[in-house]
């Protein structure tokens, strides 16, 4: 029966943030469409993680471990993940507009010829249209770096991969009681060209760093900061908030930030709940990046200043004045 196959992003055998919002969204959307979902899980030794992902309605869990899923890489993973499909007869794949999803949905459809959405920013279904195959799923998704929004549909019987862009789709509740998962195992038998290549090494972010794509808050800043020490303070700022910190491409480009920082159209798309702009002119090229934040708050000492046009508060005054006054009573209501 067809179904819809929610992928559960993980990380050295750890749920990723953006695997519940995937798995919460294939389950409103396989009710709307009166569809089965079904959850794949890729990895080294994945299977202790079925119970937590089953709390948010991921009860049928496929799973394909070993050593060779202990570490992603594209053709491995695009060879266990098809094997799942095919098994599923899955119409709808979701996976996570992150770094890995993008990489391995394209792959993905290429192998299935497939439909593919990428960073998919809201989903609805289309009760005027139903065909043979039931009711469609509408599609959205920004163009042009939010300057378009398209409403996108699947044609014809192949599957649809849809990634969707974090942050953006909400978290289900946990049930009372909790949910076990049914649990089937997938035996893949990877080629030589599916292991052509092995990934050695990883080198991860330093101890406490928060991934921009998965952060509620940001604190971001741009040329305005002056010069790169000055960044010391907007990290205590963002210590406070419990934030992690981004920059402009102009602070980017004048290295004072690694290009991993980077909020923007060549850089980093977010979504956080809470966006603070400090001393960011607001280029079209940094709101592309950072304009689908649910608030976002501008410190900038020109009134007139292209950010405060999508700010929802906006402080008008010199950033080394805002931002230590800003610290000390974030520091006070925290205790």
């Amino acid at each position: 029966m067809a179904c819809i196959l929610a992928v559960a992003e993980q990380r050295e055998n750890k749920l990723k943030k953006i695997a519940y919002e995937v798995v919460s969204e294939g389950k409103r959307l396989a009710e709307k469409l009166g569809l089965e979902m079904k959850c794949a899980l890729i990895g080294g030794s994945v299977a202790g993680l079925a119970d937590e992902i089953a709390q948010y309605g991921a009860k049928d869990l496929l799973i394909a471990e070993g050593k060779e899923f202990e570490r992603y890489s594209v053709m491995p993973y695009t060879a266990a993940l098809s094997e799942i499909v095919k098994k599923t007869d899955a119409k709808i794949i979701l996976l996570g507009a992150t770094a890995m999803g993008k990489d391995l949905g394209a792959r993905l459809a290429a192998r299935l010829k497939a439909g593919l959405v990428n960073d998919c920013t809201g989903i609805e279904v289309d009760n005027d249209n139903v065909g043979a195959s039931g009711r469609s799923p509408l599609l959205l998704h920004p163009m042009y770096g939010g300057k378009v929004w398209s409403y996108l549909k699947g044609a014809g019987q192949n599957p649809i991969v849809i990634t969707l862009r974090p942050n953006v789709f909400s978290k289900g509740e946990r049930p009372l009681a909790p949910t076990k998962a049914a649990i089937e195992k997938i035996d893949v038998k990877l080629s030589d060209t599916d292991l052509r290549a092995k990934v050695l090494e990883l080198i991860m972010a330093a101890e406490g760093a928060v991934d921009l794509t998965e952060a509620n808050i940001i604190v971001s800043g741009g040329r305005g900061m002056k010069a790169p020490e000055n960044f010391k303070m907007l990290e205590e700022l963002a210590s406070a908030l419990g934030a992690a910190v981004g920059a402009s491409r102009a602070a980017v480009d004048a290295g004072w930030k690694p290009h991993s920082f980077q909020v923007g159209l060549t850089g980093r798309t977010v979504s956080p709940t809470l966006y603070v702009a400090c001393g960011i002119s607001g280029a079209i090229q940094h709101l592309a990046g950072m304009s689908s934040s649910r608030y976002i708050v501008a410190i900038n000492k020109d009134p007139d200043a292209p950010i405060f046009k999508v700010a929802d508060y906006g402080i008008v005054g010199d950033v080394f004045e805002v931002v230590p006054l800003l610290i000390e009573e974030i520091k006070k209501v925290r205790g």
